[in-house]
């Protein structure tokens, strides 16, 4: 991705704002221009239906760009598509030119949109219904419409018995339309093409499921497709349904696409030539300034070493995590190093300026509380300034109620709201154009994931301007001052294993209620031997039953409510008004303990509840709506034990003395108590218990073990190994990201001086997701890359003690306590004079 380094003053003029004139250029680490790039256009398709073609030219699209024609050339071919191009860069004409000409075509045909989220889809759906208004009369306009969960019975009626176009998401297509196949059997007998939109969205564990749902929507459209179906005139089409994987820029996109649909390879064209035209854009690396004459306090008493509950993870899309970055615990300090000011509030002044100045402004968070908080502090900077400015301002994220979301966005393209703060939910492609700048609140966990929000910024063509504001985090800070690592290195590929067995095995059995899994199924799902290994295994548990003619689900209930496709923990719990029974939003279930804890403050477009009381069986939580001056942060305590008998064999090596492993664990964690903490000073109001369910993950984790004698020898005594275990497991998660495609939210860990299982002191960082993602193994895999990456990224830290920016962690249960930085290097070197040479260079 080419990019010019330019002097800050030739660079775009809202640069002046976030500097304020210059007082604050010393934040300011790097400036970066990218050019404007010249679109191309190429000649309609001689095979697109003249209506359609007549309806784009209707909206204004004279011709279409050369990646567009391509795409589509290729899917009218028969040929599956993995698009991937910029943010704004027009995928959805690629992927509808042919859908609708096939749909307006003499056999009948039926397209089938797939989004990561129901935003999306209905986003999609009005660009669609204009379109479709916009052909001339004469041949009957496609029926288009979306199908989900909020969906009435009778409107969804209607979708399976008229419908051409289906827009729906992968949640629906699993828990509704697939088990409930026989209703969609119009649908599934003319499919003719499948549009998967966002494709690097399906990564980890979420990504597995996906593809191997869409392994069972393409059997189920074989078991309705007629035998005697033609490929329609002019075409090279299979009988079978051609997939369509529009992403963002990533590497290897047919690569992920052909795992994601389900086919062969060779059987996929990659677009990534992006030809439309584009404006110069400014990337300004910004990192907020010491706080002078404070130190970040550290609790006293038991701390348990480990990172934050895997179950307050986010999902792939949605952060809902408790995450512990409004201004951190500060108390008058001494000598040592200075902490530097919360992401959150340098964010929120950003914001104020560029609202205040005019800018229609995105400013992308980690948490839904830091866009609550964001868009709160932003609206407290403004109201002095302008009574009207504040009310141009809000928060968005998920959990709000759809017509609470539907209403934001139009308020945002109409111009009525100049500043909105949000989660990566609006990281997808709902349509926002017209943008002047984003603001990107801390590192989004992929270069995808930062271009993907940074092309929000001068959208159709304009100018735009993209700010990536530091968290004190060790990849964060390694980030800001290291320029290259964010503009110059190669974008990741979207990572997922659809062989994981706690994926696949609740697939299998959804799949077998459908339709009786037959031998010649298994190759759909992956290696027919291991597939078949796991049918074992499920026969043997009694989840399915062997017969001559296959394998049969024979239970009452529905096999789909075994699969939890994103990871989340289970169903969502309502946050409900208790007072008048008004439902505010959702909190996934993984996320209630931590979040919607009785006693817990929840935030609600900036106005502050109460949890009266979490009831976990009904899935509520009842709140009182009460003004308070402080926020809620929770703690738990957590165990982890290696699985030898688990879904896969216990790897290992040696270093010398030292023990790595790679293999199943059982991760039990458990809320136990909550702090009431003062705002905005942070000073602690009290501590309360609570009683809340152990969790217990079923993961894969990645560990090193280390002997006495080698702490000894590296001069870790006894009192300081347990800070310098904590500090080296946080540092490492922090610094995985750069050899996975994850982010640290991703991952969990647990130090210990020693380990019952190993019997020595041991590190383990495991995948946050049910039966892992896949970015232990490659911590394994780069063991020592990984590890003399931490080690450099901490002594590069000038701090005395130890600080955000290199070993403390956002989401440390234990209050980041004990933490020993320079015990961590002295151990790090200790384990690293073991490495094998080969693995080290």
């Amino acid at each position: 991705m080419p990019a010019d380094p330019t002097p800050a003053s030739e660079q775009h003029p809202l640069l002046d704002v976030l500097t304020a004139r210059g007082a604050r250029a010393d934040r300011l680490t790097h400036v970066r221009t990218f050019p404007a790039r010249e679109g191309v256009t190429a000649d309609w398709p001689t095979w697109a239906d003249p209506g359609v073609v007549d309806g784009y030219r209707a909206l204004g699209v004279a011709r279409p760009w050369a990646h567009q024609v391509e795409a589509a050339d290729a899917a009218w071919a028969g040929r599956h598509v993995a698009l991937a191009t910029s943010t704004g860069s027009g995928k959805s004409l690629a992927f509808w030119l042919p859908a609708l000409t096939a749909v307006r075509g003499p056999a009948p045909a039926t397209v089938l949109y797939l989004s990561p989220t129901k935003a999306l889809a209905a986003d999609q759906l009005v660009g669609l219904e204009r379109l479709v208004r916009a052909m001339p009369d004469g041949a009957p306009r496609p029926r288009v419409a979306t199908c989900d969960g909020d969906t009435p019975t009778d409107e969804r009626r209607w979708v399976t018995e008229h419908a051409d176009v289906v827009l729906t998401n992968p949640d629906f297509l699993h828990f509704s339309m697939l088990p409930g196949h026989r209703r969609w059997a119009r649908l599934l007998r003319g499919l003719r093409y499948v549009v998967v939109d966002e494709g690097h969205a399906y990564r980890g564990v979420f990504g597995a499921h996906v593809s191997l749902v869409l392994r069972r929507l393409a059997r189920l459209a074989a078991h309705y497709r007629p035998s005697d179906r033609l490929a329609p005139a002019g075409t090279t089409a299979s009988a079978g349904p051609v997939f369509v994987v529009a992403s963002a820029t990533t590497a290897e996109p047919a690569v992920s696409t052909a795992r994601l649909a389900g086919v062969p390879l060779d059987d996929v064209v990659a677009v990534t030539a992006d030809s439309s035209p584009a404006g110069r854009r400014t990337f300004a690396l910004w990192q907020p300034p010491e706080v002078a004459g404070f130190e970040r306090s550290r609790a006293s008493g038991e701390a348990p070493t480990h990172e934050d509950d895997p179950w307050a993870l986010p999902d792939p899309l949605d952060p809902t995590h408790t995450e512990q970055e409004a201004d951190a615990v500060l108390t008058p300090r001494g000598a040592a190093a200075h902490p530097r000011r919360s992401a959150t509030a340098e964010t929120a002044d950003l914001l104020a300026d560029l609202t205040a100045s005019g800018a229609r402004t995105l400013a992308f968070t980690r948490s839904r509380r830091g866009a609550e908080s964001v868009a709160q502090q932003a609206r407290d900077h403004l109201r002095p300034v302008a009574t009207d400015l504040g009310a141009r301002v809000a928060s968005y994220r998920g959990g709000y109620l759809p017509e609470e979301r539907r209403a934001l966005e139009e308020a945002l393209r109409t111009g009525e709201l100049r500043g909105l703060a949000t989660t990566n939910a609006l990281e997808l492609g709902v349509d926002i154009s017209g943008l002047d700048a984003v603001l990107v609140a801390g590192w989004p966990g992929t270069r995808v994931s930062l271009w993907q929000q940074a092309g929000r910024a001068g959208r159709a063509g304009a100018e735009g301007l993209v700010a990536f504001v530091a968290r004190e985090d060790p990849l964060d800070t390694y980030l800001v001052t290291h320029p290259e690592a964010v503009f110059d290195a190669a974008l990741e590929a979207t990572v997922f294993d659809p062989s994981n067995p706690h994926v696949l095995a609740p697939q299998l059995c959804a799949a077998a209620q459908e339709v009786p899994l037959r031998a010649e199924d298994l190759s759909a799902f992956g290696d027919p031997d291991a597939v078949r290994e796991v049918l074992d295994v499920l026969v043997a548990r009694g989840a399915l039953r062997r017969r001559p003619s296959g394998w049969y689900w024979t239970h009452a209930q529905p096999a789909s409510g075994m699969a939890d496709l994103r990871g989340s923990g289970g169903r969502p719990v309502r946050v409900v008004e208790a007072t008048t029974g008004r439902l505010l939003g959702t909190v996934d279930a993984g996320s209630a303990d931590g979040q919607v804890h009785d006693g817990a403050v929840y935030v609600h477009q900036g106005a502050t509840f109460v949890v009266d009381h979490l009831d976990l069986e009904d899935h509520v939580a009842l709140v009182v709506r009460k003004d308070v001056e402080h926020g809620t942060w929770s703690r738990e305590v957590m165990e982890i034990a290696i699985d030898d008998e688990g879904h896969r064999p216990v790897e290992g090596r040696d270093w010398g003395p030292v023990r790595w492993g790679l293999g199943p664990v059982e991760v039990t964690s458990q809320v136990v108590s909550f702090q009431r903490r003062r705002l905005p000073d942070m000073q602690v109001l009290g501590t309360e218990p609570l009683d809340l369910p152990s969790r217990t993950l079923a993961t894969t984790a990645v560990w090193w073990s280390v002997p006495e004698f080698v702490l000894r020898a590296a001069g870790v005594s006894p009192d300081e190994a347990p800070g310098a275990l904590h500090a080296a497991e946080h540092a490492s998660i922090g610094l995985l990201p750069l050899l996975a495609t994850c982010d640290r939210w991703d991952l969990g860990g647990v130090s210990t001086e020693l380990h019952p299982d190993t019997g020595e002191a041991t590190v383990f960082v495991y995948d946050a997701y049910p039966g892992g993602a896949g970015f232990a193994e490659r911590g394994y895999a780069l063991g020592a890359r990984w590890l003399a990456a931490t080690r450099d990224a901490i002594v590069a830290c000038s701090c005395a003690d130890g600080c955000p920016a290199c070993v403390q962690s956002p989401k440390c249960g234990s209050d980041n306590a004990p933490l020993d930085k320079a015990a961590a290097v002295r151990l790090l070197d200790a384990v690293l004079s073991h490495a094998p040479e080969a693995a080290t260079a």
